[in-house]
């Protein structure tokens, strides 16, 4: 009854990131909070596999300014650990700062979340995959990514529960931050998005989000991705269930020049861009409370349509998987993963050998240790 109640309390937490984290300094209406992960994890594959391990480190602080004026911040780091100590990835995930006011809700700037990914987060709860069908790092406002500027406000102002809404605004990059030349792909224009969700009643939310920016490419950038026009544009819509036990997702969206598909490694293409795709993400889950086990399984897809390389047809799949896992909590700190990932890309596909996307089966297993 004991790990019931424990469990009870520490899933949720876990599920949410940061809500686990560790405090280490609150004084005078400051305070400060340490969180991070360690993720040793190894994947199986026939052609492809390999250790994938990294570490994770973030903080979040707030300063109480007055009695309805807050400010806060946080950063968020990543390494991968798969390599020798010369050639690890460093990432600065998120960097941010804002303030926060009372009912009439917060304003921050700098290194964070899209809004389109406020809907597609309720399925990027996989073991060990998903998300990956529309939203892509520094890929406008679908996932994490620089200039942000964002406003939120919970609850409507305070006037109505559960009514959630976000509004975003991108700058565009100038000299001082571009990305570097064959990577000009993760550029932007100035941008805005908006976003909304609302907690109805008995577990049920339903969301959606909308985007839109100028890509901030030349022509001759443009040519080279393959895809037309000087906007890039998405939407989503999605529902969640999390109520008993039982945790059921599903989101739909599409995306307008924005998606990046490809590789840039041996005799492939450079990375292209795709006119359109078309994505679904559906999950469902159960906690097994009194054992600490909880089944997982997936669909991902993205499709891209009104692709422009000639020898091939318009429509393709991108990304297209089942996946079935688990995750097992041994407390509240050390939880054991396996996901096995069945692609369903075509098995002969000409299109996924020349852009090199994955055809391949994985199977991935994982212990996390979460603070």
């Amino acid at each position: 009854m004991m790990k019931c109640n424990i469990l009870a309390i520490v899933i949720p937490a876990l599920l949410a990131g940061t809500a686990n984290a560790a405090e280490i300094y609150k004084k005078d209406g400051n305070k400060l909070d340490l969180y991070g992960k360690v993720d040793v994890l190894h994947f199986f594959g026939k052609s492809s596999g390999g250790d994938d391990s990294r570490v994770r480190l973030g903080i979040k602080g707030d300063t109480q300014i007055s009695d309805q004026l807050t400010g806060f911040g946080r950063f968020e780091w990543e390494t991968k650990t798969n390599r020798n100590e010369a050639e690890n990835e460093n990432t600065n995930r998120l960097a941010y700062a804002g303030l926060k006011i009372a009912d009439f809700g917060s304003f921050d700037y700098g290194r964070n979340y899209g809004v389109l990914y406020d809907v597609n987060a309720w399925t990027d709860v996989l073991p060990l995959y998903g998300a990956d069908s529309m939203s892509q790092a520094d890929s406008y406002l679908t996932g994490r990514n620089r200039n942000l500027l964002t406003y939120r406000s919970s609850d409507f102002f305070g006037l109505v529960d559960g009514l959630n809404f976000a509004l975003q605004y991108q700058v565009k990059n100038t000299d001082s931050n571009e990305s570097v030349s064959g990577k000009f792909l993760k550029n932007n224009g100035d941008g805005f998005g908006l976003a909304a969700n609302y907690d109805i009643v008995w577990g049920v939310t339903l969301g959606a989000g909308y985007a839109k920016s100028n890509r901030g490419l030349t022509d001759a950038q443009k040519t080279i991705s393959n895809a037309s026009g000087n906007s890039a544009e998405g939407w989503n819509a999605g529902i969640k269930y999390d109520a008993n036990n039982l945790y059921l997702a599903a989101m739909y969206g599409e995306t307008f020049n924005i998606t990046r598909f490809g590789t840039v490694n041996g005799n492939h293409h450079m990375t292209s861009v795709a006119n359109k795709t078309e994505n679904f993400e559906l999950v469902g889950q159960y906690l097994f409370d009194k054992i600490g086990l909880k089944p997982s399984i997936a669909y991902v897809q993205s499709k891209g349509k009104d692709l422009t390389d000639s020898p091939y047809p318009q429509k393709q799949d991108l990304v297209k998987y089942v996946s079935l896992g688990a995750f097992y909590y041994f407390n509240k700190n050390l939880t054991a993963v396996v996901d096995y990932k069945i692609n369903l890309i075509n098995g002969n596909n000409r299109f996924a050998d020349q852009y090199g996307i994955s055809r391949e089966n994985l199977v991935g297993l994982g212990l996390v240790y979460q603070f």
